[in-house]
């Protein structure tokens, strides 16, 4: 992994890029000065965090991730794109993203076709990370808050009104879905967010048969209850086609 710092060329104003696999320096150079362009525009003064990967096959896409902290928020913005174009494809992601953040109303495009969702039977993939994080504690509007902002397909959260562990994700036919873990009746506030209910339970799975459900069935991602600790998982899939799975802090190994 190579690293490259462009702030002291005079492209950018603040920025640091970091690399994986095969990526032109004039990518790099691109891309950052599209980014700074998008920040400029919304007075956006901390630096970006951006990452490029490139892909296996010369004319694979590349995938990448712009971070920046605006209005104490951090913000993250992630997606594929050709290699000749993936600094306009970020650029405009992450201007999409803070655009909704300023204004509020801006609706986001479901099912988005700039990232369509990994989802595909295939066999058998590995976990290769574990994500131990605090989740946050609050109601299913702050949860699509914080997944907008994340720029993530599902975020994993515990749920104020009945304590359990919960999953908001991105799908129809209203936009969102909730899904929590004992619980199917709809929350009693959700503040004007539209959403749906998923109304099966939550699988009891081990960490192996989620794996294997994941891949079998081809989701995108699985939320799920782990027997041993009773609480919430969320498993999803990388776009390098492995596994990471997400769970609560206290429950970590």
């Amino acid at each position: 992994m190579s690293t490259s710092e462009l702030c002291s060329t005079g492209t950018v104003s603040n920025g640091v890029c970091t690399t994986r696999g095969a990526v032109d320096p004039v990518q790099i150079s691109r891309t950052m000065r599209a980014i700074d362009r998008v920040l400029r525009c919304h007075r956006v003064d901390a630096p970006a965090r951006v990452r490029l990967i490139g892909s296996p096959c010369a004319d694979g896409p590349m995938l990448a991730q712009a971070n920046v902290v605006f209005r104490d928020l951090i913000v993250r913005a992630q997606v594929p794109g050709p290699t000749g174009f993936i600094a306009t494809v970020i650029a405009d992601r992450l201007d999409r993203q803070l655009a909704r953040l300023i204004s509020g109303d801006i609706p986001r495009y479901w099912p988005d076709p700039a990232r369509p969702p990994l989802a595909a039977s295939t066999e058998e993939r590995p976990i290769v990370r574990e994500k131990s994080c605090a989740l946050l504690t609050g109601t299913p509007t702050d949860a699509v808050r914080a997944m907008e902002a994340m720029d993530y397909d599902a975020y994993l959260y515990t749920d104020a009104e009945t304590g359990e562990d919960a999953t908001v994700y991105w799908a129809g036919p209203l936009g969102v879905r909730l899904a929590r873990q004992h619980r199917g009746q709809p929350p009693e506030s959700i503040s004007g967010l539209s959403l749906t209910m998923n109304p099966h339970p939550t699988p009891r799975l081990t960490r192996a048969e989620a794996a294997a459900r994941l891949c079998r069935y081809g989701l995108p991602f699985l939320f799920f209850t782990d027997p041993g600790s009773g609480r919430g998982r969320l498993l999803y899939r990388r776009y390098d086609g492995a596994l990471t799975l997400v769970l609560p802090e206290a429950a970590a190994r």
